[in-house]
């Protein structure tokens, strides 16, 4: 089949800046993209890249798409080359978009699925990602509120002994039954890692505190994955794979090198949805779906990636709302100028 395509570029400014081991990010940039089938149907995507990450830069999606023709078929779309992961993410999801799920069948069926898919869309647990340092003290109870019970701090951004002590005061903090998530973003070393390890270890062990440190994230560079192995047979603490496993090539060669702990999925990074689909099924991957900060154009696309693969009825990291302003009228327009 063949397609009219559209695309737009977009920058979208945080309400304040995200705090990482990466620096510190201020405007989310990427491009929405639009096919239109020869029905008239139309297919949504999103392309939203984050090169420190692990994916392609903006600049390299933005080039792919200029060199398009203004008509394409199905055979460009799903030939989209590996270096582009968000590329292929984007245009994937925008051809399922039009076709109404993951493959062309009969409308009873998509019906089905899509009744299934409302009912799994609705029951999944979010995770809500607090700021990083003091501040986390300040916004949690905010996010109990709306309803999180998870919730992802990011370390490895000042120095271990402050968090340590911040850590100490957030857990004593948080209600009972809370689930906390420590975030490293490969940050620390590996004597830090052991020593992370070891307080949430020894937090497990003291019966007064009654939250639950579900695992660490990416606690060490990706380079320094046979670090990261060791460790998750050493403490028990989880480990979860975050950057180490940004791309689907990247994911299968974590897996082939004996990696059976959580990977963190970022949808909008990891590449084509289809492929996602078919390793997550042959291996039956213990995984955590995130965000990229994307717009409710990908964030819908990655939900249902989530709702159809997601295991263990782990929270999915899309509680990330808080960090911009409403985007209802912005995207609307954006989409209307396509």
């Amino acid at each position: 089949m063949r397609y009219q395509f559209k695309f737009r570029p977009y920058q979208r400014k945080f309400l304040r800046s995200l705090t990482t081991n990466h620096g510190k990010w201020d405007i989310r940039e990427g491009i929405i993209l639009r096919l239109t089938d020869e029905s008239g149907k139309l297919g949504w995507g999103e392309i939203a890249p984050i090169s420190w990450f692990g994916s392609e830069t903006l600049e390299k999606a933005l080039d792919f798409c200029r060199q398009l023709p203004k008509e394409i078929t199905d055979e460009i779309i799903f030939s989209i080359p590996d270096e582009l992961p968000a590329c292929q993410f984007g245009f994937e999801s925008a051809w399922e978009w039009r076709s109404g799920g993951a493959g062309e069948q009969g409308s009873r069926g998509a019906e089905e699925k899509n009744l299934n898919l409302s009912s799994a869309l609705h029951s999944l647990p979010y995770s809500g990602l607090l700021p990083s340092g003091e501040a986390a003290l300040n916004q949690w109870e905010k996010l109990w509120q709306q309803g999180y019970r998870t919730f992802k701090w990011k370390i490895a951004v000042d120095a271990i002994a402050d968090e340590l002590e911040i850590f100490e005061s957030l857990i004593h903090t948080l209600p009972a039954s809370t689930k906390l998530r420590l975030d490293a973003n490969g940050g620390l070393s590996y004597e830090e890692a052991n020593l992370w390890l070891r307080t949430c270890d020894n937090l497990k062990a003291n019966a007064e505190v009654p939250i639950e440190i579900e695992f660490i994230e990416q606690p060490l560079p990706v380079e320094q994955f046979q670090q990261m192995l060791e460790l998750s047979m050493s403490y028990e603490t989880a480990i979860a794979l975050d950057e180490s496993v940004a791309t689907l090539g990247q994911l299968a060669g974590c897996y082939q090198q004996g990696w059976r702990g959580i990977f963190v999925i970022k949808p909008g990074i990891v590449g084509s949805p289809s492929r996602l689909r078919k390793f997550c099924h042959q291996y039956e991957v213990d995984t955590v779906f995130s965000s990229v900060f994307e717009t409710a154009i990908a964030r819908l696309a990655a939900l249902k990636l989530a709702a159809e693969l997601s295991r263990n009825n782990r929270a999915i990291g899309f509680g990330i709302d808080h960090f911009f302003e409403q985007e209802d009228t912005w995207l609307q327009s954006l989409c209307n100028s396509l």
